[in-house]
């Protein structure tokens, strides 16, 4: 039987959908396989992180550290100027507070997914993907293993955590509109954001079925996925995701996420 993760952005606290945000984000958990918990430099706090990591282990939810720019201004969607080292630190200190709230709860961290800006400078620019690693491996020392990265396919992130035995996942935008040449369309440009239930479903099962995408200009593109995300802030996030998860079902998909849940 075919698989695929279903993976969503939590502890941002965004309330939508006539619901708070924690309930949002207990919604969602009930409905994804991983969960992104942001972890302090675009949002969340230690009661946001610990909360979540609570409810995804009773849940079987896999967590995945979603760290950022320290931005919370710009909800790490704007891009930094900032030297690769302190970069580094700062992502290392992101991944060590999510670890200690899971371990506080009994589960922990199972990969890393950048937020906003910084996956998409890991994405293309060398001296940001190589910062990303670096906290990887810089967190690998105290936990005795590297945890896998979640990010888009060919990324340069993906280039240079390969060669230090970081596994690699790659997932597919389901309410994003993609560029010609497989990157996500600016949030500043119109179609960039897609809110349409049937559009997002039918991309999606293209995602999945066809291992193909089709950008913002009609223009096909090959793309193999092993999770599909969608952002808990797009307008009815919690319809889209439970709509996606009847959809991928009724095609005999499995939903299960490409990392086993971890354990403290």
């Amino acid at each position: 039987m075919k698989t695929i993760d279903l993976n969503s952005d939590l502890g941002e606290g965004v309330a939508a959908d006539g619901l708070s945000a924690d309930d949002l984000d207990d919604a969602l958990l009930s409905v994804i396989t991983s969960a992104n918990v942001a972890c302090g430099g675009h949002a969340g706090d230690l009661a946001s992180m610990t909360r979540i990591c609570s409810r995804a282990g009773e849940l079987g939810v896999a967590i995945g550290a979603q760290i950022s720019y320290v931005d919370r201004v710009g909800f790490g969607r704007r891009r930094l100027d900032i030297v690769p080292d302190l970069l580094r630190e700062q992502l290392l200190e992101q991944l060590t507070a999510l670890t200690a709230c899971a371990r506080a709860v009994g589960t922990d961290v199972a990969y890393v997914k950048p937020h906003g800006a910084l996956y998409n400078a890991a994405a293309d620019d060398a001296d940001t993907a190589q910062a990303v690693v670096e906290a990887i491996l810089r967190d690998a020392d105290q936990r005795g293993r590297a945890l896998s990265v979640l990010t888009l396919p060919g990324s340069m992130l993906a280039q240079i955590a390969t060669p230090h035995g970081i596994a690699v996942f790659t997932e597919a935008f389901a309410d994003r509109a993609y560029t010609d040449t497989a990157r996500l369309v600016p949030r500043t440009e119109d179609g960039a954001v897609i809110h349409d239930p049937h559009v997002v479903e039918t991309r999606v099962l293209q995602m999945v079925l066809e291992s193909s995408i089709t950008s913002i200009n009609g223009v096909p593109i090959p793309n193999t996925c092993d999770s599909i995300c969608v952002h808990s802030d797009t307008d009815g996030a919690l319809v889209l995701v439970r709509r996606i998860r009847k959809a991928l079902q009724d095609k005999g998909i499995e939903l299960q996420s490409f990392m086993p849940p971890g354990n403290s």
